[in-house]
Parts: C-alpha cells; structure tokens; sequence
C-alpha cells in the first residue's frame, strides 16, 4: 500500500496509485448545495488535497474520479475557468511580500485571458476586471479556491515588524489584513461571474471583509455534514487500512483491536460538530502506517510560532483552558487577544470539543489525544524553562521510573530538586496570588 505522504495533489495520489479515502460524495454536495464557502481546519488535515480535488471537478478532469462516489452522482462534468490562490509554502514575514505573491498571480491570469495589465488599479479590482474577462471569454462562471487564505496573517500575527508608509506608522499585521481585505473584496464587486468559492485556513479572521456584509463565506467549520469533510473518521479507518493494522499488530504481537485501541488513543480524537464524530489526524495515521510505527508525526512538523506569541503574554495556563465547558463563540470567533489566546489554540487543533451540552448549549475543550497532550505540555515546559525538549523528556522520565517502581523517595528527590532550581525572581508579582500560580503552572508543566 502505498501513503501519499508529503502529496497533496489530487491527480498525482490517483495516478499514482496511492491509496486515497474517498469523500467526494460530501464534495458533490458542497458544489450542489452552496456558493460560498469557508473551511477552518488545522495544519496538515488535508485542506490542501480538498482544495485540489475540487480543481480537478470544476475542470472536468472525469476520468480521475472513475470508481469514486462523485462518478455516479455527477452526470454533466462541465469545465469552469479555475483561479487558485495557495499561500503555503510562502513566508509572509517581511513587507512587500503578500503584495509579490498576489501581483505574481493576477500578472498570469491576466495575459492568460489577454488583459494588459494595469498596474494602478488595486489587486481587488485587477481580479475583478480578471473574472468578468474569463466569465465572458469561456460562457461559464468562475471558480476561486484560496488554499490557507490566513497565513500571511499567522505568518505576523503579535510580531513587532513595523513599516513608516508615507509618515504613517503600520504594524505588518495590519498592512497585510488591508492587503487581504482589498483582495478578498472581490467576492462582493464579482458575484454575477462566480460559480463557486472555498477558503480554507485555521482561524475566521472577522476584521477581513470577506467575513462581513453581502455574499460572505457560509462557515462550514462546525457544519455536522461536514465534520468528516477532511481526517479520517473510524469507519474510514477500518476500511481502507486493515491490512497496515493488521501488521502492526502481528509485529507488537497484540490482537488487532488492541492495536486499534493504540491508535486511537495517539491519532483520534478530534471533533468538529455536535454530532462528535470521531476524527483521525490524518498526516499523523498515514506516517504511522508507513513508517509501521507510533510516534508524535503531526506535533513533530513544528508548532505555529504564533500560538507561542500568543501563550506567552496570556494570563491563562493550559491548564486553566483545558478541560472546561465553553460558548462556540468563544472559541469559533476570531477573537484572540495575548489575553485571551483559547480561539488559537482551539482553532490550531491542541484542543478539540470533547462533549456537548444541549441545555446549556456549551462545549467540553481538551486535548484531542496523546499525541497532542503529549506534544504540547513538552513544548511549553521547554520555553517555559528555557530547556531543550530532549531534557524536558529525561526529567519526566525519570519521574514516572520512580513512581512505576514505588519509589517514593527518589521521586520526592527529584521533584524537591526541580523545584529548588527555580528562582523566587523569575516571576516576581505584587500579587501573592498570582506568583504562586506561577509555581503551580511550573509543577503542573
């Protein structure tokens, strides 16, 4: 069997022959059913490989979808001009960057359907005049993906890097969210030549125009038809990975649902909707199968250095978040402030819903499994104390050998010299309170 690991393309997975869990049936009703859409996920849960399979079903490309379940729903495969915007792969940290990439893209569709380029106009305005042009030119409506339309946003979000415009003083997060905002606004002035449109990213960004006033995206993040719409749900995994299961039960000599049970508690997890349906990292089970091993795969690919931003000025621990009942619009709205970084940190995937409930209408966050728990309170405790990962795990090691062995004394040893090694001036506050709080959050890390 063979796992697209690092491949994100629709029809290279097909012709290639890698195995692909097939959700075109909820891409049919995404295209059948709607117009405007948003998709917030987190890192690497395949919002790519959506993206790419919605291009090659507005292009016609039929014969990709052969023996799939969009190939007895669809009857006419017609062709619609694409327009695909991806920012991945693109650091957005430095002025003129997000204006660069933006040029780069209007310049190729403009001389694709003979437009001289006028240079004066605002980006908003050259994709509008752009879409009118191909809506007339092939007699069919346009189709704008934007893959991970927030990065340039993430990429500088609490960051000091400030440019002096015209005597006027801008923070590069705000002279990208107006660059955004002027792309984006195309949606409202274009709606006559649009057939469809889907953004996909992590957070709604609510100051972004797209989010506000006439045509916005139907925000289908929380949308129960659509929970499974990227991971990999438990029917899904029992289906298309028996085999990789299997083997690596035989090689741990464990039964098979022992294994599975392993698995699920690293990999599922997560939640996206009331309905709870149980959700599998995606990128993380498919380095399992391959590699034929458990391991932190997804944490292992970098943790956003925003959420570090962010959690490092917050009054709030991830102890405190973690485990407790919300309002979705706590969480679903962008909202996050150095004060309050919840939005995030949920929206991020290091915590998911864990329960609903109706009365109150509020949801249980926490963490969505090992892998992630694990991941991440290593990850904080080693900015936390300014130590390496690799001595964070040692420590705790060491603690957990102590307590497996019944060791109390070694284990009062170990932890009365940690905490020994801590400084009073670390973290010196008026408020006794709060300079306790800061040692409880030490000894919980």
């Amino acid at each position: 069997m063979k796992y697209p690991i690092g491949i994100q393309s629709f029809d290279q997975i097909i012709n290639g022959g890698y195995v692909y869990v097939d959700k075109t049936d909820l891409v049919y009703s995404l295209v059948t059913e709607g117009k405007i859409y948003f998709l917030g996920r987190p890192r690497r849960f395949g919002k790519s490989l959506l993206v790419s399979t919605l291009e090659h079903y507005f292009l016609g490309h039929k014969e990709l979808f052969k023996g799939l379940k969009i190939d007895s729903l669809e009857k006419e495969w017609l062709e619609y001009p694409v327009f695909h915007v991806d920012f991945n792969g693109i650091n957005f940290a430095r002025f003129g960057k997000l204006e660069e990439m933006i040029d780069f893209n209007l310049t190729a569709w403009e001389k694709k359907y003979g437009i001289v380029p006028d240079k004066q106009l605002d980006a908003g305005l050259r994709f509008v005049q752009i879409l009118q042009k191909a809506h007339e030119r092939t007699g069919r409506r346009c189709v704008v993906l934007v893959d991970e339309y927030d990065k340039p946003l993430l990429d500088v979000l609490d960051t000091d890097v400030k440019l002096d415009a015209n005597g006027q003083e801008y923070s590069l997060e705000d002279w990208n969210r107006d660059t955004l905002r002027a792309f984006y606004s195309v949606f409202k002035a274009a709606d006559a030549d649009l057939q469809f449109v889907l953004l996909t990213g992590v957070t709604k960004f609510s100051q972004i125009s797209v989010f506000s006033g006439f045509n916005q995206p139907k925000d289908i993040s929380m949308d129960a038809r659509y929970d499974a719409l990227c991971g990999i749900t438990q029917e899904e995994l029992e289906a298309y990975f028996a085999e990789p299961i299997a083997t690596m039960a035989a090689e741990r000599g464990i039964p098979v649902e022992e294994m599975k049970a392993l698995l699920k508690r690293q990999y599922d997890g997560y939640h996206f909707s009331k309905r709870l349906t149980d959700v599998y990292n995606p990128f993380s089970l498919l380095n399992a199968f391959d590699k034929q091993d458990i391991g932190n795969y997804w944490f292992s690919t970098g943790t956003p250095t925003y959420l570090l931003r962010l959690l490092s000025h917050s009054d709030k621990n991830m102890d405190e978040l973690a485990g407790e009942y919300y309002k979705s619009n706590v969480f679903m709205d962008y909202k996050a402030t150095v004060e309050k970084p919840l939005p995030m940190i949920y929206q991020s995937g290091y915590l998911t819903i864990k329960d609903y409930r109706q009365q109150r209408d509020t949801f249980l966050l926490d963490f969505p499994n090992n892998e992630v728990k694990d991941g991440l309170i290593s990850w904080l405790a080693s900015d936390y104390w300014k130590l390496d990962t690799a001595k964070i795990g040692w420590k705790s090691r060491d603690l957990v050998l102590s307590m497996r062995q019944g060791d109390p004394e070694t284990l009062r040893k170990l932890m009365t010299g940690f905490l020994a090694g801590i400084p009073y001036t670390m973290h010196w506050k008026e408020d006794e309170r709060e300079r306790e709080r800061y040692f409880h959050y030490t000894f919980y890390l």
